[in-house]
């Protein structure tokens, strides 16, 4: 077996498939995307894929949001145990990289973002517009009654994560401040640890280059793939 602090990613020219999956599911380094939904986190899901890492299942791991509300990171850790790479819910929220960060030392920690707050802003409510399809701003019985994951996991979301109510629902000034807000404490966290943290911008044309420089792996001639780009 390779000594522990090479990452899973080096791996790949050096086991078959089945050893890879193996040694990779075992390993208690791991990649954890952090940044906020909407700024290229399922794209990173794909590029982390075709890699070669296992990224965990996002259904699975957003049903822990009602763990991450109480600080409980107890199921958070332990599902972590099942796969290499990890995006969106709960990591993509406040605390959870911290917690992470202890559980599984050495670990690499990618902060997707988008140009600017309002940015982020715009995309997320024509996302949430498309997916509900009444093509105007969802209310909070619109989330109540869409089916997501579970019965009114939508609306839990919204108010767990912005801690909005029926009246401050996408409020554009608490959500923008949420983002900013985010990042900052991201930033502030790992000041002094550059090389454990990436801030990545997926509109950079050099986005998978940078990737791959951060968790040491030959880029070859793969490119970033852009899901939602409508979004």
């Amino acid at each position: 077996m390779l000594p522990y602090r090479t990452l899973p990613g080096r791996r790949l020219e050096r086991h078959n498939e089945a050893e890879v999956a193996r040694v990779m599911s075992e390993s208690q380094q791991k990649i954890f995307v952090i940044g906020r939904n909407k700024t290229g986190t399922t794209s990173m899901l794909i590029a982390l894929r075709t890699l070669g890492y296992k990224v965990g299942s996002q259904p699975a791991a957003e049903l822990l949001l009602g763990d991450w509300a109480k600080r409980d990171f107890r199921r958070i850790v332990e599902y972590c145990r099942s796969a290499d790479a990890f995006q969106d819910v709960p990591f993509s929220l406040d605390f959870t990289y911290v917690v992470l960060d202890h559980a599984f030392p050495h670990s690499k920690f990618i902060l997707t973002v988008r140009n600017n707050a309002a940015e982020w802003y715009d995309s997320l409510v024509r996302f949430h517009t498309k997916m509900i399809g009444k093509d105007r701003l969802p209310t909070a019985d619109d989330l109540r009654q869409f089916k997501y994951r579970k019965p009114n996991f939508l609306w839990e979301a919204a108010q767990f994560i912005y801690g909005v109510d029926e009246n401050s629902l996408y409020d554009r000034d608490i959500y923008m401040r949420h983002y900013d807000l985010h990042n900052e404490r991201v930033r502030e966290y790992f000041r002094y640890r550059a090389s454990d943290l990436l801030e990545l911008n997926l509109g950079d044309p050099c986005a998978m280059r940078t990737l791959c420089g951060f968790l040491g792996i030959d880029p070859g001639d793969k490119v970033m793939p852009h899901l939602n780009a409508s979004s």
